[in-house]
């Protein structure tokens, strides 16, 4: 009998050796961003992707896949909700009308810097109250902000609010889009990486984008020749996890991945705010010029960006929407933010 009981303790032994093989197998995290490795959010994810590894002993495993391999920049949300990336970074105005709310800190002069803005949008009680609702199927990480953008042409330079008449400008969420028509121009919806072309083409004129983007991001030098600093908006991101992969991790993985964003608002923000003078130098370089308004110009445009808000604010309350609380604590937040970060219009 002893045979027997022997050839069942070695299967025995066997089997759990494979079950702990098995339990000991890393989670792949597969990691989805539009852009290439050379920006600098990019390069942040790639940081925070090794830490997430290192912190876990191996049990994360991520896999990138940078620069749109994934596929276009608006399907990146959806990449994360439906499953087919773990994680990825997306543009909220890549696909309008998803996250009304969030948006409104896109609305024209609402924040002076990447570090205010996602500061604000960061705000614990602005995201558990409004923000985190708005993300449907995934689990939102951070939320963030590039530097204040405004408009770049390729012929016409933008001087005054005249200038403006007959130009065909790429718009970077809705509420933008609602400026560029109040300033007297037509706004054409492309995405950040068809910029370039679209300008060849002569299919649009100019595009309202930050220096970071234009520069370095979607290469534009040799292009754009004109670069009115506005800082008149910024575009807002997300960083979430698919929800299903959020809960399927353990509570020691959960906790990781918590901590590794937390608190990383003034740093993020700083990445994004110092893109700001080597993206204007690699369209200066490329021929370009940069043009600051006249004082009383100015005035004119944030006379109009203020319209443009409070037509916006009024359309989402008509929806149903809470958008005028949300603006109200946006605004104090963006004011109280202020007084300890960089901000563009000083």
């Amino acid at each position: 009998m002893r045979f027997p009981l022997v050839r069942l303790f070695a299967a025995a032994l066997a089997l759990a050796s494979a079950v702990g093989a098995q339990a000991q197998q890393p989670i792949e995290l597969k990691l989805a961003y539009f852009v290439g490795d050379q920006h600098a959010m990019s390069q942040w994810l790639i940081k925070w992707s090794g830490e997430l590894e290192k912190g876990s002993n191996g049990r994360i495993v991520v896999k990138r896949f940078p620069g749109a391999q994934m596929g276009p920049t608006p399907q990146h949300y959806d990449f994360a909700r439906t499953g087919q990336a773990d994680v990825a970074w997306f543009l909220h105005g890549g696909t309008p009308g998803r996250f009304p709310l969030t948006e409104i800190i896109s609305l024209p002069f609402m924040v002076g810097s990447s570090e205010i803005g996602t500061k604000t949008l960061n705000d614990p009680e602005l995201r558990a109250k409004y923000l985190d609702a708005e993300h449907k199927g995934v689990k939102v990480l951070l939320l963030l902000t590039h530097q204040p953008g405004g408009p770049h042409t390729n012929k016409k330079a933008i001087r005054t609010m005249d200038d403006f008449k007959g130009l065909r400008l790429r718009f970077a969420s809705p509420p933008i889009r609602d400026l560029v028509q109040g300033l007297g121009a037509t706004p054409v919806g492309v995405p950040p990486t068809e910029i370039a072309e679209q300008l060849q083409k002569g299919t649009i004129d100019g595009a309202f984008i930050d220096y970071g983007g234009a520069g370095i991001a979607f290469k534009l030098g040799g292009t754009i020749k004109y670069s009115t600093e506005l800082y008149a908006y910024v575009s807002s991101f997300a960083v979430a996890m698919n929800e299903d992969f959020w809960n399927k991790l353990p509570p020691d993985l959960k906790k990781l991945v918590m901590d590794s964003v937390t608190g990383k608002e003034k740093e993020v923000g700083e990445a994004w705010d110092a893109l700001d003078v080597p993206g204007k130098k690699a369209l200066m370089d490329g021929g370009g010029e940069a043009i600051r308004l006249a004082p009383e110009e100015n005035a004119k445009f944030r006379k109009i960006g203020a319209e443009v808000s409070e037509a916006k604010v009024k359309e989402l309350e008509a929806k149903g929407l809470p958008a005028r609380a949300v603006y109200s604590q946006m605004k104090a937040l963006a004011e109280k933010n202020a007084k300890t970060s960089k901000n563009f219009w000083n």
